[in-house]
């Protein structure tokens, strides 16, 4: 089985305009992986609609349609970025059966692969095993530049469990990277719920030398403290890849996903966060996962997907001229 399926241009839908003004009239769907070779500020899409490891960490299936209904909302919105700015959907990597290891090797490689192709890759989830395949991928193209890669999680979840029956799941991604890079493992998480992780994945963070911030501390009235943390971190590290859990996101939010709680962070919060860190011009890559449209209602969390997405990479290219044509 191919595990790589072309960009479907019908996902990116949207208002008609005379004058391309929304997302869906600047994106081009790229086929069988021919990299764009110009210039070096272009967006890669990248879709992963896979459940296989939700399913294996006990979550609720129903995440394959993440990436189809991310791109549907990203296409209606209205378009900031540079205009000459080249934002390439390459389709998706999926799952044959229960075969996820072989997909998230070619994760891996495919991220390498837009890194090098001077890409900033924007991956559409699908479950948080992504993050493995993915963090890999960043640092085996960062290898041989000596550069420190930060890793940023916005998750009610450490997701430092252990494999089960030495198979990755949903759980498992942060722990897996740290098991084959502990000396390039660095590793902050924001909005960590006491109630979702038990005591012993509290010692895993620790013996990991892991930061976090707590749910009680991840509240707009702290920014302060926020700010001076996630500055520490980022003055820590050379690049940063920023992987956003939507199970975070409180339920009155982002009910559509795996594992909803109604304790999670505020999308103003969050986004704070995520100006800070994408105008830092240290950000690498982003992921945004655990979309579950089986439970959304008026598809609240995939809109709010789509607008995490719209507002980093705006953030990330605001006062840039890109020139990659």
């Amino acid at each position: 089985m191919n595990l790589h399926e072309n960009p479907n241009p019908e996902h990116w839908i949207g208002r008609k305009a005379d004058q391309p003004e929304y997302w869906h009239q600047f994106v081009k769907c790229i086929s069988d992986f021919k990299w764009d070779e110009g210039g070096s500020h272009k967006v890669g899409i990248l879709g992963y609609p896979g459940e296989e490891g939700v399913i294996r960490n006990q979550g609720r299936p129903g995440t394959k349609k993440g990436p189809e209904l991310i791109r549907s909302f990203l296409g209606g919105i209205a378009f900031h970025l540079p205009e000459d700015s080249s934002i390439l959907d390459y389709g998706d990597i999926v799952t044959n059966g229960q075969d996820l290891e072989s997909t998230q090797e070619l994760i891996c490689e495919t991220v390498k692969s837009l890194l090098d192709s001077k890409h900033f890759p924007v991956l559409l989830g699908g479950g948080h095993d992504l993050a493995y395949a993915h963090g890999k991928g960043i640092l085996n193209h960062l290898s041989t530049k000596n550069e420190k890669l930060g890793i940023i999680n916005l998750d009610a979840h450490f997701d430092l469990r252990p494999k089960v029956k030495d198979k990755g799941h949903s759980g498992s991604p942060f722990s897996q990277l740290y098991q084959e890079f502990p000396d390039q493992f660095n590793y902050l998480a924001l909005g960590i719920q006491r109630a979702a992780n038990p005591r012993s994945l509290f010692e895993t963070a620790k013996q990991v030398k892991a930061n976090y911030l707590v749910m009680e501390q991840f509240r707009l009235q702290n920014w302060e403290y926020i700010e001076e943390q996630i500055i520490w971190f980022l003055d820590s590290v050379n690049k940063v890849y920023l992987t956003i859990d939507l199970d975070g996101f409180s339920s009155a939010y982002a009910p559509g996903v795996s594992a909803p709680s109604p304790m999670g962070f505020s999308p103003q919060i969050a986004f704070k966060a995520f100006e800070l860190i994408a105008k830092s011009k240290k950000m690498i890559s982003l992921d945004i996962v655990e979309l579950n449209p089986l439970y959304d209602k008026d598809d609240a969390t995939a809109r709010l997907a789509s607008r995490c997405v719209e507002y980093i990479l705006r953030k990330i290219f605001e006062g840039k001229t890109i020139t990659n044509r």
